[in-house]
């Protein structure tokens, strides 16, 4: 694939899509939650694992083939759902799944993306998966699973680290709402980006009309007011692990609960019908101060991981971060922003540029760690800076402390 957008790295797609993208949804994209500690933590942790390779190793027939749910994959990346695929480029979602089918993974659409499923589904194709936010009203819920099942998605994904809105106070500030508002700020800062104006703004305009939560039923549409980018959509804050045996029921096909970062919870969710767990912090947008997925990926494969999937997303950049989770027992790695950069920077080239990348750095690591097929990693190829992320198989037993004699009177 030609390299038209000239960018070598996914930090470069976010480069582009920077200057490309208006302030308020760049950053609803790119940013975490108060002081972006889980955010900058969730890059910093892989730092902290260093690579040990083998040599002698003929790796001239390596492959990055991965299978999930018995289908197999071209590489070991699924597109995680990102609601705001479709602000960043004109129908951006359709262009994500067309680069996921392209390059032979799995998409995942979000419940509040601004295309619908069906569209989606109809003029896209490929692998496709459908993530859902549990509301109050859980019949409107369960009408979007059916919708989902009658479109011919394939897994359903569901989000439960979400049950309340992430504190984004940048949102606030750049006058980014859904749906859109014409503030002062949030209309200087659409004025300076006249491509993305014209190329995805009155588009929308010209056709579906302004940018909106377009898999909501209509009686949840006409409840909604504007509000910051994240705070305006449905949610709520009676989750049960009834709700997972409710979906369970009537979900026919693979069920993954996403944002687990607890290996009791991840065991539950299992006995309860889950096919797959993403281990998750919701890429730091959530709650600030919670722990990487990296720190207790681990314990949650070493949980579940002969029961269940375990995908594993949030910080990852890098060919070498995604090696490095499959090395820690993760089966697949899902990635949001990173597409979201190259669809921002160039459509479904861009997301396609984006993967092409991926899967180019994942190619030459698992040459330089002298490994031919993905099954054939684990925490051997791995040196832990901070032993607190070893897995527990590689921790020496801990000795007997033999008790103090007394001495003296």
């Amino acid at each position: 694939m030609s390299n038209d957008l000239n960018c070598y790295s996914i930090f470069d797609l976010r480069e582009l899509a920077k200057k490309r993208v208006p302030r308020g949804p760049f950053e609803f994209v790119d940013r975490g939650t108060e002081e972006e500690v889980s955010l900058r933590n969730n890059r910093e942790v892989f730092d902290r694992i260093r690579f040990k390779t083998r040599t002698f190793v003929d790796v001239s027939k390596r492959s990055q083939e991965k299978e999930i749910f018995g289908v197999k994959h071209k590489m070991p990346l699924v597109i995680a759902p990102t609601g705001t695929a479709g602000l960043m480029w004109y129908e951006g979602e359709i262009a994500l799944a067309k680069a996921a089918r392209a390059a032979g993974i799995p998409f995942t659409l979000a419940t509040g993306s601004m295309t619908a499923m069906e569209r989606v589904a109809d003029e896209a194709g490929g692998e496709l998966w459908f993530q859902l936010y549990l509301w109050p009203d859980r019949t409107m819920s369960h009408e979007l699973v059916d919708r989902a099942k009658a479109a011919g998605y394939k897994a359903l994904v569901v989000t439960v680290d979400g049950v309340s809105a992430g504190n984004r106070e940048y949102n606030i500030r750049n006058g980014f709402t859904i749906p859109f508002t014409y503030s002062p700020v949030a209309l200087a800062d659409m004025l300076m980006h006249p491509r993305w104006l014209f190329g995805v703004l009155f588009k929308y305009l010209a056709t579906t009309g302004m940018p909106m939560y377009q898999n909501y039923p209509e009686r949840a549409k006409a409840k909604m007011t504007a509000g910051p980018m994240g705070r305006s959509s449905l949610r709520t804050d009676a989750i049960k692990w009834d709700d997972l045996d409710a979906l369970r029921k009537i979900w026919p096909h693979k069920l993954i609960v996403k944002g687990i970062l607890n290996a009791e919870d991840a065991a539950e969710a299992v006995n309860h019908g889950a096919d797959g767990i993403d281990v998750s912090n919701h890429g730091g947008r959530n709650l600030d101060g919670i722990i990487s997925p990296i720190e207790v990926l681990p314990e949650i494969v070493d949980a579940v991981g002969s029961r269940t999937t375990v995908f594993c997303d949030s910080g990852f950049r890098r060919g070498s971060d995604v090696v490095k989770a499959l090395c820690l027992g993760a089966d697949a790695v899902m990635v949001g922003r990173s597409t979201l950069y190259g669809v921002a920077a160039g459509g479904e080239a861009g997301a396609a540029r984006a993967l092409e990348i991926y899967r180019d750095e994942i190619h030459r690591n698992i040459a330089l760690l002298g490994v031919n097929d993905l099954s054939q990693l684990g925490p051997q190829y791995l040196k832990f800076i901070d032993q607190t992320l070893r897995p527990a198989s590689m921790r020496p037993a801990l000795r007997a402390v033999p008790d103090a004699k007394v001495v003296g009177g």
